[in-house]
């Protein structure tokens, strides 16, 4: 019998006539519900939030990265659905968690998303399913909390009757070269037959799967990912610390060290960490250490180093102002960009949020511009865009530039500014032959 249930489901993955779910319709789980779809499965989109699956059924998109002509297309074509309702759950045989997992403010794991997932899947989970998590986490949590839930709880068991795995999202927004589709998928299971049946299903939609030994060894791996990259990115902060006490340009610096072509990986500086994933996930590696009375001290000190740049931003915006002779208290300023990277329309941990924070408790008059976000709300905080964008760089005392958009008009913003400081070097050579541009 153990044999039949998971025949039959690669049958069905194979053949695609298995029905998928997707839970959470964000920036990870609808660019995968599309891949899904246009591979020929239905795919079945559940999100509690009303709004995004409106706005699916209307055929339209809210994720930047993935068109609302293909929505229109596969929900035309009977091939992606949404709904709130996760009783859906019960016609499904393939089901992705692709909810967030952010950090609460006193720096723990918030997996509140996760297990309520997983509680509402509980509910209707059945044998012969395969459950895949996306969402980041520590080493342990697909083991830990979904297995229990899901199998024990029910009566089902593992790599029999329901096969649990952890497959890590890899999602980069804004990126046209490497997307959900091509990006190497690794997957483990709670099982060795987890493992193959949750290969199988991935297999059937995306170019390249990487089957791992264990959920654990998925989950570690994609931590490692991103604290690979949070510590070079504190490390060229550091730099740029150093550099400014030294009076050398840590850009110049940065440049002419890429120019090595083995051994070295170029990062730059910039006013801290965003989005959803290097700020947060090498954090739950840590917390989860610290119950093993281990400190992960290269994560804290990375940690430490960049939370603190808007800061440090703050105080170049300060000393920049002192000397024309006006005070940050009253000075107006614009800040250039609130996205937590260039060309995207993703707000998620942005350092611009820290750093308007941080200016207006000075008492700075803060408005932005950014032609991807029209408006913001964040801790009680609420802006709007400026409408004019040229007409606010001649009106404010300083231009600070944290997001370098690609389609600013550079050179026309600084012809028409004041003073910059620019976090980016977006400026490039004409900011650093500048008199009015102050650089990172």
């Amino acid at each position: 019998m153990t044999t039949s249930i998971k025949q039959t489901l690669l049958d069905q993955l194979r053949n695609r006539t298995a029905r998928v779910g997707i839970l959470g319709l964000g920036y990870v789980g609808l660019p995968l519900a599309a891949v899904f779809a246009e591979a020929g499965f239905h795919v079945m989109g559940i999100d509690p939030d009303p709004r995004k699956v409106e706005t699916i059924r209307r055929g339209e998109s809210h994720i930047q990265d993935v068109p609302g002509e293909q929505i229109a297309r596969l929900v035309a074509a009977g091939k992606l659905e949404a709904t709130t309702d996760f009783s859906a759950l019960l016609e499904t045989d393939a089901v992705s968690i692709c909810v967030p997992t952010p950090l609460r403010k006193t720096g723990d794991p918030d997996l509140s998303f996760i297990i309520n997932a997983t509680d509402e899947l509980a509910k209707y989970i059945h044998p012969g399913m395969v459950v895949v998590l996306e969402s980041t986490t520590y080493p342990g949590t697909t083991r830990e909390i979904l297995l229990p839930k899901l199998g024990d709880e029910k009566g089902l068991k593992a790599g029999e009757n329901f096969f649990l795995a952890f497959s890590p999202e890899r999602v980069d927004p804004g990126r046209k070269d490497w997307t959900t589709i091509n990006t190497p998928k690794v997957i483990g299971g709670i099982t060795q037959d987890c493992s193959e049946v949750a290969s199988v299903w991935y297999a059937q939609a995306l170019k390249t799967v990487v089957p791992v030994s264990s959920a654990e060894v998925a989950e570690m791996a994609k931590l490692l990912e991103n604290t690979f990259r949070m510590i070079n990115i504190g490390l060229v902060n550091e730099m740029a610390l150093m550099c400014d006490r030294l009076g050398v340009d840590v850009w110049e610096v940065i440049d002419a060290a890429a120019t090595k072509p083995f051994g070295f990986m170029k990062f730059t500086p910039g006013p801290g960490l965003g989005g959803h994933c290097i700020p947060i996930d090498p954090l739950y590696l840590s917390w989860k250490l610290r119950a093993l009375n281990y400190t992960a001290r290269f994560i804290e000190l990375a940690s430490e180093i960049n939370t603190n740049m808007p800061r440090y931003v703050v105080s170049k915006v300060q000393d920049a102002l002192n000397e024309q002779g006006k005070p940050l208290k009253g000075s107006k300023l614009l800040v250039l960009g609130v996205a937590y990277k260039p060309d995207i329309d993703d707000l998620r941990e942005s350092p611009a949020l820290d750093v308007i924070g941080l200016l207006e408790n000075k008492g700075a008059v803060v408005t932005y511009h950014d032609p991807y976000i029209p408006s913001l709300k964040h801790e009680g905080m609420t802006m709007t865009s400026a409408p004019d964008l040229m007409q606010a760089v001649r009106n404010v005392d300083c231009v600070v530039i944290i997001t370098n958009h690609s389609n600013y008009d550079y050179p026309a913003i600084l012809r028409e500014a004041r003073l910059i400081v620019d976090t980016r070097n977006a400026l490039g050579s004409a900011g650093k032959n500048s008199p009015k541009v102050v650089r990172l």
